[in-house]
């Protein structure tokens, strides 16, 4: 016998069981996008890898580590997305969407980073990505923000807190970069060595270490809040007098940085505590600069993306996931003539009763073992057809879940009478 061949590490089977949460969320996501005005994008997983060096930045963990990056056939260097928005805006200048245009945009998929597996962090993980492109103002940060509040209020998520910072513009953080690599040299002994290294490429990284050795040092650097160019502290100030204005809560967090190098002024992220160390469920900000960067006429943008995963199993533990949906009915045939008929039977309700979810047995077996067949379902009722019932033209109608006796029916009386019992109108969150 041949050996089963596994899943890749960190890379997890969806399985039917645990599809009712990730398809609640995802009809939340797109019916929260359309209320807000944002349109759909399907951008592709592979992408070539010169636009994650020059967007997200040579001297990140994902670029210098986590990356999928392999040469095809032909020679060239590709990687699988380890992130949505370099490609959304690739796709955006190669096409057009920018030219005397402004655009809402969202995607959702699978991204890839080879990080070591652990709940909540995997290697192939999926995102819902939100994109606002050429908007300049501070109340399109605050709509961005808005939007997933919202989301979080339709899932019906709680304990969820939102975090707030603005990085500046480059010019201005550049200052502050020497003011903090200043900072970090006189304290480099209490550095651990990714700390030593990001000191040279990304110092403000250092800001975001999980290393709790660090904290001490990291808590005395200087804020870069206190370091901010005019406009953006005037943009940052707008922000959350608008957040303010709607009554959102939030907190002002000065070492928030975000891990990628295309980030300016706004940058944010939903927090919770029900997850242990992966306590960022949805995370965003301002990138400016990332369109002329990628070689188009300068753009302002922001953007968030939440991580699938993460907001499943927060809704598992809420208590929001909701059941795996059920059929509605089941129909059972004993006999050649009633399989025969079975399924264009089975035809005939769904076109008189859109939605109606009706498995119909197919493989044969006893009458008993379809019944069973039909209990495990879920069904609330069972239509059973049989080659006499099909002679007579008839059905017999048996409810499953209540203490009631089953009965025949007209086969063209039979949308009729499941229509009667109300068989439709409970539906769960799809």
């Amino acid at each position: 016998m041949r050996e089963i061949i596994q899943a890749v590490r960190g890379m997890n089977d969806l399985l039917p069981g645990d599809s009712a949460a990730w398809q609640a969320l995802e009809r939340a996501a797109r019916e929260t996008f359309a209320e807000y005005g944002y349109r759909e994008i399907r951008v592709p997983v592979l992408e070539r890898t010169e636009l994650f060096k020059r967007s997200i930045g040579e001297f990140t963990d994902i670029v210098e580590k986590e990356m999928y990056t392999f040469l095809d056939r032909g020679g060239d260097s590709l990687t699988l997305r380890p992130e949505a928005t370099a490609g959304i805006v690739r796709a955006a200048l190669t096409n057009g969407l920018l030219h005397n245009q402004r655009q809402k945009l969202w995607c959702m998929g699978p991204m890839f980073r080879y990080e070591r597996p652990q709940k909540g962090r995997y290697r192939q993980f999926h995102q819902i990505d939100v994109e606002a492109l050429g908007f300049e103002g501070p109340d399109v940060d605050a709509e961005l923000i808005l939007m997933s509040a919202r989301l979080w209020r339709r899932l019906g998520i709680g304990g969820v807190t939102l975090q707030l910072n603005s990085l500046g513009t480059p010019e201005s953080r550049a200052t502050y970069r020497l003011k903090l690599v200043e900072y970090f040299r006189r304290h480099e002994t209490a550095l651990d060595e990714d700390s030593r290294r990001r000191l040279e490429g990304n110092p403000m990284r250092i800001l975001d270490s999980k290393n709790p050795a660090m904290h001490e040092v990291v808590a005395g650097a200087p804020l870069i809040t206190d370091h901010l160019d005019l406009a953006s502290a005037e943009h940052f100030d707008r922000l959350r007098s608008q957040l303010d204005d709607a009554g959102l809560a939030f907190t002002v967090n000065p070492r928030l940085v975000r891990g990628l190098d295309y980030y300016s002024r706004t940058v944010f992220e939903w927090i919770t505590s029900d997850l242990g160390s992966q306590d960022a469920v949805c995370s965003g900000g301002r990138y400016d600069g990332l369109v002329a960067q990628l070689g188009g006429e300068p753009v302002p943008a922001i953007g968030w993306a939440l991580g699938e995963e993460r907001v499943v199993e927060l809704m598992r533990l809420q208590g929001r996931a909701g059941a795996e949906p059920t059929v509605d009915v089941y129909l059972a045939l004993a006999g050649a003539a009633a399989e025969r008929a079975g399924l264009q039977l089975a035809e005939r309700l769904r076109d008189a009763l859109p939605g109606l979810r009706i498995e119909t047995n197919c493989g044969g077996g006893s009458f008993k073992s379809q019944l069973k067949r039909a209990d495990r379902s879920g069904a609330r009722v069972a239509v059973i057809l049989g080659d006499d019932e099909l002679a007579r033209g008839v059905a017999t109608l048996k409810p499953l879940r209540e203490m009631t006796e089953q009965r025949p029916v007209p086969l063209d009386e039979l949308p009729g009478a499941l229509a009667a019992t109300g068989i439709t109108a409970e539906r769960g969150p799809y």
